[in-house]
């Protein structure tokens, strides 16, 4: 933060000039080497308590007031005209004591308030340049020791600030480099994942926080600010490179997005007043599937659009839906219908001895069932089964009686029934034969095909039966 100059401090008066001032005191005159100063007007001077300063002064015969320093010398400091040697020594004390007070209160402000340096080096070189070759009468080397140390409290006071200065210059160093980075890592962001509106309200918060540190922060040294501002500015400048990139082709997709969605609305505004359900109902579905697939238009574009496609889409399956309603009420009736038929096919007698009756039952059930129409869908699975166990049971028990029945067939299984009693016969002979030659080996194989053939003969006449 830039200091600002002060104004310079006004010296206050001591209590010893405020009790002495009174109309038209006489000025003292200047000494032989100095440039007369102009005399006050005479009046009379109240007695006032004398300083002690006056002990450091005396006054020659000629009227002239001396300053006695440190080493024995004298200086003259003027003269008093028409004073007596009291009150000129009074006089030039009071100007002593005048520089002395303000060189207390400057060591107060030092001690005890938050003065900067700079304010009271400019109130030190003020009193310093008061004080010069002062006409003043008092004790000069312990002003001049109080200047000096008023030097050095300054001086540590500069110290202590340059010090925090430095301190907080690092620090705002270290603040402008996170403004920097962040606006830099905003300008790298895949633009897919931005979040353009928050992301362009913080590079101009960015911004204004940079302007802000400029305004109020510690300023920076002059080749740190350039270049963390050349970082700065860049990375600015590729974010909006790259957010005008984006949008530009953000509005391009949109513009193709919208082209394809239109002619897609248009597809299923003809199709809004089909009445062929499933293969409508099938076209609805891939105008979907191809609306998703065709990505967002702009907004408003795309919200208008979708009004409408959404209104084709709901006006053909409402009244797909009141189709399905009318029809799913007079599917219920039909349930009750053939439910009913189900109980009478269920009930048949399905025998050898009742075969025709029950198919000429069964057919008669058929034709009633077809003629009954549809079912709810739910229900379609349960009744067809239930028919289709009986029908399957009438045809088993059809199949069975026409194999035994059938003459080719019967000659075919007689045949089989010889040939495997020949079989079983020869088996016999060589297993007697093997046994009597003691093979061990070929008995055993011969007894394993002789029962398998045994088993398969009596399959044979089972179904000669």
């Amino acid at each position: 933060m830039s200091e600002q100059t002060p104004s310079p401090v006004p010296t206050p008066p001591s209590p010893a000039m405020l009790a002495s001032r009174k109309p038209a005191v006489p000025r003292p005159a200047a000494p032989a080497s100095e440039p007369a100063a102009e005399a006050p007007a005479a009046a009379e001077t109240p007695a006032v308590a004398p300083s002690e300063s006056v002990k450091h002064g005396r006054v020659g015969e000629d009227g002239t007031v001396y300053v006695i320093l440190a080493d024995g010398s004298e200086r003259a400091v003027g003269s008093y005209p028409d004073a007596t040697p009291e009150e000129a020594l009074a006089y030039f004390a009071r100007k002593y004591d005048e520089l002395v007070a303000s060189a207390d209160l400057l060591a107060q402000r030092l001690a005890h308030t938050d003065v900067s340096a700079h304010d009271a080096r400019q109130s030190l070189a003020h009193l310093k340049e008061q004080i010069g070759e002062a006409h003043v009468v008092g004790d000069i080397a312990a002003l001049e020791a109080t200047v000096s140390s008023l030097e050095e409290s300054v001086a540590a006071k500069s110290a202590v600030e340059a010090e925090q200065r430095a301190k907080a210059k690092a620090e705002a160093t270290v603040e402008r480099e996170k403004l920097v980075a962040e606006a830099e890592g905003l300008a790298a962001a895949d633009p897919a994942k931005v979040q353009w509106k928050q992301a362009s309200t913080r590079v101009r918060e960015l911004l204004d926080e940079w302007k802000a540190h400029q305004r109020s922060g510690p300023r920076l040294d002059k080749d740190v600010e350039n270049e963390m501002w050349k970082r700065f500015s860049h990375a600015r400048t590729a974010f909006d490179k790259k957010r005008k990139t984006w949008f530009a082709q953000l509005d391009e997709q949109h513009g193709q997005a919208k082209a394809v969605k239109e002619q897609l609305v248009r597809e299923a505004e003809a199709l809004a007043t089909s009445t062929d359900w499933g293969p409508t109902a099938g076209a609805f579905k891939r105008l979907m599937q191809e609306w998703k697939r065709a990505g967002r238009a702009a907004r408003a574009d795309d919200d208008a659009l979708w009004t409408r496609f959404k209104a084709a889409q709901d006006a053909f399956f409402n009244a797909k839906d009141e189709v399905v309603a009318a029809e799913e009420a007079e599917f219920a009736e039909n349930l009750k219908v053939k439910e009913a038929l189900l109980v009478e096919a269920e009930a048949l007698t399905i025998d050898e001895e009742h075969l025709e009756s029950a198919k000429a039952e069964l057919r008669r059930i058929q034709e009633r069932w077809d003629a009954a129409g549809k079912v709810p869908r739910n229900d379609l699975r349960r009744v067809e089964g239930r028919l289709r166990a009986v029908e399957q049971k009438v045809r088993e028990l059809e199949d069975n009686q026409w194999r035994r029945t059938d003459p080719e067939l019967a000659a075919r299984a007689r045949s089989l029934v010889d040939q495997l009693e020949r079989a079983v016969q020869g088996l016999e002979s060589d297993l007697a034969a093997a046994r009597a030659a003691g093979d061990d080996r070929k008995v055993a194989t011969l007894e394993s095909e002789l029962e398998t053939k045994r088993l398969w003969l009596e399959s044979a006449r089972g179904n000669l039966s």
